[in-house]
């Protein structure tokens, strides 16, 4: 007997099918199991069901005062069914994140940021004696199973006078601890944009690709994306959406969609402030943005499932088959005019909404508060 039947599970491509879980595995898939389980759900008409949406860059360290959130509160309840915390803490903080995150429901994993106290103020690396890559390589060999990576902030209110040498300090670190993937932010200059793509290398993550900002990926004179920006994401750099309170622009990502340069992977940068007073509020909202700029259904899903799994080496998630984690996200698509605005302001208007309904996590069947 399996503990739960999913059944009568669509997905977006039109495949139907039965899925049985069992300790918190998918252990059958079939079109039709006639086994029982102790619980069943069947989906009612017009639900879809995917692997678990991943927001693989998020600020949910509750401890914190700058960026901060409650991982339930953008994860489970927005149909998100795991949470990657983008840097919000550092060596010497990040056991205390560990220890509340395994309090929550939604499933929880860590970038650990190279500043050994994470965001505890606007400009962690402007004092570079934060930077400990032996407590980094600590952290790794503590909690193996929560950190996935390390995150370093590329912008000026960051950095302060130290240039590009964060950013080196963050890849020397990753080559002691490989495979070990590496995101970093991108803002105002310094540095500029060309000197911090020109150190990373592919598998590296570049967040907020779509900012709105001089020292972003697009040349505002004359509205073409940089040449060399097409260089990195040819080299095999990972384009992530990172949507923050100041860091998407519809212009940004209509220009790149329209020359064929689309982000890898659908992220929100939420915290509590961007979620309750805009413009991210959660990661559908983010994810209807993208449909807006003409990205397909089918790809969103992926930019928020097995992309993100991939990118952060989240074995066993991101895909429906055998022996992977029951975690999936069951949603809708509603008609209705709904205003999109990004962060500088600028507005679109989408006519189909995409709504959760419920999320599996490890078996645990929930309803959302969408």
């Amino acid at each position: 007997m399996f503990d739960l039947i999913i059944r009568q599970a669509r997905t977006i491509d039109e495949k139907v099918f039965d899925i049985g879980i069992q300790d918190g595995k998918i252990t059958a898939l079939a079109p039709m199991l006639k086994e029982q389980a102790k619980q069943e759900l069947t989906l009612a008409e017009g639900e879809f069901l995917s692997a678990g949406w991943i927001d693989d860059h998020v600020h949910c360290f509750e401890e914190m005062t700058l960026y901060y959130d409650y991982p339930d509160e953008i994860g489970v309840k927005q149909g998100v069914t795991t949470v990657i915390d983008a840097g919000t803490t550092g060596a010497e903080n990040i056991h205390r994140f560990y220890d509340l995150a395994k309090e929550a429901k939604t499933n929880v994993f860590a970038l650990v940021n190279i500043s050994k106290w994470g965001i505890v103020e606007q400009d962690e690396l402007a004092d570079l004696s934060k930077v400990k890559k032996e407590l980094v390589k600590e952290a790794l060999q503590k909690f193996p199973d929560f950190i996935v990576g390390i995150k370093a902030r590329m912008s000026k209110t960051v950095i302060g006078e130290n240039g590009i040498t964060p950013l080196k300090l963050a890849k020397a670190i990753q080559a002691e601890n490989q495979p070990l993937p590496l995101m970093v932010h991108i803002g105002s200059a310094p540095p500029n944009l060309a000197e911090i793509l020109a150190e990373l290398e592919a598998g590296d993550v570049v967040t907020h690709c779509f900012n709105g900002k001089a020292n972003g990926i697009l040349d505002q004179t004359n509205q073409t994306i940089k040449p060399y920006v097409f260089a990195a994401y040819e080299k095999g750099l990972v384009f992530d959406i990172g949507h923050g309170t100041d860091s998407f622009n519809f212009d940004v990502a209509e220009t790149a969609f329209a020359n064929q340069l689309k982000a890898s992977s659908i992220s929100t940068d939420i915290y509590i402030r961007n979620r309750t007073n805009g413009p991210v509020f959660d990661l559908a909202t983010t994810m209807e943005k993208l449909a807006v700029v003409g990205y397909d259904w089918r790809e969103i899903i992926e930019k928020v499932t097995s992309a993100p799994a991939k990118q952060f080496h989240l074995q066993n998630k991101g895909e429906i088959a055998l022996g992977y984690d029951a975690d999936f996200t069951i949603f809708r698509f509603e008609e209705g005019e709904k205003e999109l605005t990004d962060s500088n302001g600028n507005r679109r208007i989408t006519t189909q909404q995409i709504v959760p309904q419920k999320a599996v996590i490890g078996g645990e069947l929930f309803d959302t508060e969408y």
